[in-house]
C-alpha cells in the first residue's frame, strides 16, 4: 500500500475529514510505514509508455496551478529509483510553473492511462537544471526528431507515490491506441475481402463455363 504517500497527504485537516466521514479507522493502520517512496520496475515501465502528465505547483500567493505536460512517449525519464527528469519544451512562454517552483519546490504529478483505467500519483521536489550545466542529463533527455525546443531540464526528487483504483476513470483512447487495436480488425477484413474476391472469380468462371456449355448444346 501507499504509506509514505499517506504520510504526506494525510494532514490534520485530512484526518479530521476522515474521522467525520467514518474512514479514519481504516487508514489508521498505515501510519508510520515508509513503503512507496522508491520507484520500482512497475512505475518505470508505466512511465515509459506515457506521453503526457499533469503537474501541480503552488504560487507565492497560495494558489494551486495544474499544468499539462506532453511529449513523445517516455519523455518523463526514470534516472534512478528516487529521481525523475523531463525536458521543459517551449510553450506559450507564460512560465507559471517555472515561477512557482522557484519559490516552492513541492510538486504533485498525475500520470493517466485512460485506456487501461490506471493512474499514478507522485509527490516530489523539483529542481531546475540549465542544459549547458549538465551535458550528461541533457543527452539523456534528448528527443531526436521531436519538433520542440528544450529550454531547460526539470529534475524530480521523488518523495512518495501512489497507485489509484480504477473507479470513475472513463476509458479513453489515443489515435495510436485505436490504430493498434484496429490492426487485427483491418487484417481480418483484408482476408475476408481476398476470400470474397476469390469466390467471385470462381463464380464468374463457373458462369462462363455454364454459358459455353449451353452454347454447345444449342449448336
Amino acid at each position: 500500500m501507499d504509506h509514505a504517500y499517506f504520510d504526506i497527504a494525510y494532514t490534520p485537516g485530512v484526518k479530521a475529514a476522515q474521522a467525520a466521514n467514518g474512514s479514519a479507522e481504516y487508514w489508521a493502520h498505515f501510519n508510520g510505514k515508509k513503503e512507496n517512496s522508491r520507484l520500482t520496475t512497475a512505475e518505470a515501465e508505466f512511465m515509459a509508455t506515457r506521453d503526457s502528465f499533469y503537474m501541480a505547483s503552488v504560487s507565492e500567493t497560495g494558489w494551486p496551478y495544474v499544468q499539462h505536460r506532453g511529449g513523445p512517449a517516455g519523455f518523463l525519464r526514470v534516472i534512478d529509483n528516487k529521481t525523475l527528469a523531463f525536458p521543459d519544451f517551449r510553450g506559450n512562454r507564460q512560465y507559471i510553473s517555472l515561477g512557482n517552483v522557484a519559490a516552492n519546490d513541492r510538486v504533485a504529478l498525475f500520470l493517466m492511462d485512460y485506456a487501461h483505467r490506471r493512474r499514478l500519483k507522485i509527490y516530489a521536489r523539483i529542481e531546475v537544471k540549465d542544459l549547458a550545466a549538465d551535458p550528461t542529463l541533457t543527452e539523456k533527455l534528448a528527443m531526436p526528431g521531436y519538433p520542440a525546443k528544450i529550454e531547460r531540464a526539470f529534475v524530480l526528487h521523488v518523495e512518495a507515490f501512489s497507485w489509484n483504483c480504477p473507479q470513475h476513470i472513463t476509458p479513453r483512447f489515443s489515435e495510436a491506441e485505436i490504430d493498434a487495436a484496429l490492426t487485427p480488425v483491418r487484417a481480418h477484413i483484408a482476408q475476408l475481402e481476398a476470400e470474397n474476391k476469390m469466390l467471385r472469380n470462381k463464380l464468374s468462371l463457373s458462369a462462363d463455363e455454364q454459358n459455353h456449355g449451353e452454347q454447345d448444346v444449342v449448336r
